[in-house]
């Protein structure tokens, strides 16, 4: 048997055995639900077209939102940073085919921008390994935190609320959120009945900046008293991405202009106007096209207050990798001659994955809830460069979790549970820049609360055994790391909650930190891990406060995390196969920030609305060097206006982004940039609100801006100017 079908058979014998202990509890765990339903209130019937999720979307008294990691407890004071997008707010930007270009508005964050279809969250200026992206608490699977150019296999039209989570408790979710997580909830599972025979939803949107087609549907059908069927499928297909100017950044035009000339003094005029053509490159990205589908099947079973589902899904994409202008690349030696290649690098990429949930309802003893939720993923990409395959990596893996929720009526509440992940990497061609790797990480965590009357106090810990293998090169590395977080509560002011918390953190390095040692085609760089990195750890210190000022609501959060042996990949200066050396490297590191953003309604009549929207993000970083530690975002505000009335929402919109100078070596500045906005949403229903029609002009200046955080900014702009329509309905 070939070593790839022996670790299949070992990642489809992990899968078997997690979802045959889940489905096995489910009998006997269906059997505690029935009995505690018997006693249970009856909870208020909910059409699944309703955006609120009656179990987690409960509002708090001061104006917030308990999300779903709050299992349990009254209020979740370390995740002072949380942000919620409704389906209402998803809309407006889901044209969109990535999540980290969708979440680019909230305080705190921003986005790699690798390309039209790959883009990650960046929170609080960190990325990668350091923030999780999650489907309803497991990970998505992918490879996206491996590498900027691997796209997140989630679609953002199909998605039905999105929890950005920041602060120390985020940790529950694993060591590698230590600068937070993207929480996505979606309906794949269903978890309550429908109140018609069926429920359909469905979604259709065009720009013209990138010529985009897309659409989505989903469908929910009642069986029977207690079974839900769902399906779910889209689409996304878009041309070459528009843009406001040229699309070298002025440094990168300058150098190339440079080589033109030192090229045509040379004798060689061809080359000279080979460069001269890549350095006046204006108005599109060559290579920026995408075309992506999904498909999804779930069933659930509602058991009274309990809730068991299971489903199944495709992800399938392919999207251009835009090469940096002017690096020549070699693709190895025929007869002892070097070919060198210009192809276009284009990535293939599919995933299969299949989840399980359960929410058991257990009475009203000690705990109230037991929820399980495993996810499968079979996931692989291939980056072909012009028509031949030039590297395909393999990765299948295994997140398994279960929580005990306590009831809340003692002084105590909280949750305690355990996590399981299993991941089975495996690359294959002449560029896997990383070798066959597998990685096993069990963890324990707890999140209590204590306290009924104004001072109120919050803890959360969790262990994590993490251990690392590299078969081929015979290296096996074992980390055991411990995070824990404390905060103290105030709520003795009407409306008001403030507080502080403190943390201790750790993250054992990944695989690709470890072990990388090769080119990699698709970011154009050669890339070279250290397998002797220690865990990294940091303390933290977050202050913040938040609340109601009349009828409007405000937030405001200052951080501050001190780094012990942080990771980072920097620029060597070196070149190996005609590529720039990045390098892994560890170094102590501290970082500064402050989030805070403003909602009040200037006019609040019966029929009108006219609200103000004000949002600040601000982090600062540095080594212990006295260095700046590379991509972090620069200052941004934003200021909002919006026009509602029960039938039109209308808002403008300016968002500005401070230049960004404080670079490290290698590394070149990016100017300041302001963007404006503007939608217009009509819902012609009055019976029925989720019925929307929308218009939207998005940076109507054309204006040329790029993101700071992101590998490619340099050859990579925003979009320009773009006219958008969409179409949302609900019955």
């Amino acid at each position: 048997m070939t070593d790839s079908k022996i670790r299949l058979a070992s990642s489809r014998l992990a899968l078997a055995t997690v979802l045959g202990l889940a489905f096995t509890a489910t009998p006997a765990l269906a059997d505690t639900a029935e009995a505690g339903a018997d006693a249970a209130e009856q909870q208020p019937e909910t059409g699944t077209g309703k955006v609120e999720d009656d179990v987690h979307n409960r509002q708090s008294d001061a104006g917030g939102t308990i999300i779903v990691s709050a299992n349990g407890l009254k209020e979740l004071d370390l995740l002072a940073g949380t942000s919620v997008l409704e389906i209402r707010e998803i809309q407006r930007d889901a044209v969109t085919g990535q999540i980290g270009d969708l979440l680019t508005k909230i305080p705190g964050v921003s986005a790699t921008s690798f390309a039209p279809g790959s883009s990650r969250p960046v929170l609080r200026g960190q990325q990668g390994e350091r923030v999780r992206v999650l489907v309803d608490g497991v990970g998505t699977a992918d490879v996206s935190n491996t590498s900027v150019d691997h796209a997140t296999t989630i679609e953002p039209i199909t998605v039905e609320r999105i929890e950005v989570l920041r602060g120390p408790a985020v940790l529950l979710y694993g060591s590698q959120a230590i600068g937070g997580a993207v929480n996505v909830i979606d309906k794949r599972i269903p978890t309550r009945m429908p109140d018609e025979d069926f429920h359909l939803d469905a979604f259709g949107g065009v720009d013209s900046a990138t010529n985009l087609r897309t659409g989505a549907a989903s469908l929910d059908v009642g069986i029977g008293s207690n079974l839900v069927f769902h399906v779910d499928g889209s689409w996304r297909k878009t041309g070459n991405m528009e843009i406001g100017g040229f699309q070298l950044s002025p440094e990168l035009r300058e150098e190339l202009l440079e080589e033109a000339a030192e090229k045509q003094a040379d004798g060689e005029p061809e080359e000279a106007a080979e460069y001269r053509e890549a350095a006046n490159q204006r108005g599109f990205v060559p290579n920026s096209d995408m075309e992506s589908w999904t498909i999804n099947a779930g069933l659930g079973v509602i058991l009274g207050e309990s809730t068991f589902g299971a489903s199944l899904g495709w992800y399938d994409t392919n999207y251009g990798v835009i090469k940096r202008p002017g690096l020549e690349h070699a693709h190895g030696e025929e007869g002892g001659e070097e070919e060198e290649g210009e192809e276009i690098v284009r990535i293939g990429l599919q995933q299969f994955r299949a989840d399980f949930k359960g929410d058991a309802y257990l009475g009203d003893g000690t705990f109230e809830r037991l929820k399980l939720r495993v996810g499968y993923s079979d996931y692989t990409h291939t980056e072909f460069e012009g028509p031949e395959v030039g590297t395909t990596f393999d990765s299948t893996s295994v997140e398994a979790r279960a929580e005990l929720v306590q009831n809340t009526g003692g002084a105590l509440r909280g949750s305690s549970g355990i996590q399981y992940l299993h991941r089975d990497f495996f690359a294959v061609g002449a560029e896997a820049y990383v070798p066959p790797n597998l990685t096993d990480q069990f963890a324990v965590f707890t999140l209590q609360e204590f306290g009924t009357g104004p001072f109120q106090i919050e803890a959360a810990a969790r262990g994590e055994f993490t251990k690392v293998e590299a078969q081929t090169l015979g290296i096996e590395r074992d980390y055991d790391t411990f995070s824990g977080a404390l905060g103290f509560v105030y709520e003795g002011v009407e409306g008001i909650r403030m507080g502080i918390n403190g943390s201790r953190a750790e993250r054992a390095p990944s695989a690709e930190e470890l072990f990388s040692n090769g080119p990699h085609i698709a970011t154009q760089a050669f890339e070279i891990g250290d397998p002797d990195l220690e865990t990294e750890s940091a303390w933290g210190l977050e202050a913040y406060a938040r609340g109601t000022i009349g009828a409007g609501t405000f937030n405001f959060t200052v951080f501050k995390q001190w780094f012990n042996n942080y990771i980072f990949l920097e620029e060597t200066g070196e070149e190996e196969d005609d590529l720039p050396v990045f390098e892994y490297l560890q170094q102590d590191a501290d970082f500064f920030g402050i989030e805070a953003d403003i909602n009040y309604p200037v006019i609040d009549t019966e029929g009108f609305r006219l609200i103000t929207d004000l949002r600040a993000s601000y982090v600062e970083a540095e080594l212990a060097d006295g260095t700046a530690v590379p991509r972090i975002p620069p200052l941004s505000l934003l200021g909002a206006l919006e026009a509602q009335t029960g039938a039109f929402d209308v808002r403008g919109e300016v968002q500005w982004f401070d230049k960004q100078d404080r670079i490290t070596t290698f590394e070149t500045p990016t100017n300041s940039f302001t963007l404006v906005n503007a939608l217009v949403a009509w819902r012609p229903l009055a019976d029925n609100q989720n019925v929307t029609l929308q218009l939207a002009a998005d940076n109507i200046f054309d204006v040329n801006g790029r993101r700071h955080a992101s590998f490619t900014k340099d050859f990579v702009p925003l979009v320009g100017r773009n006219f958008r329509a969409s179409v949302r309905l609900s019955f």
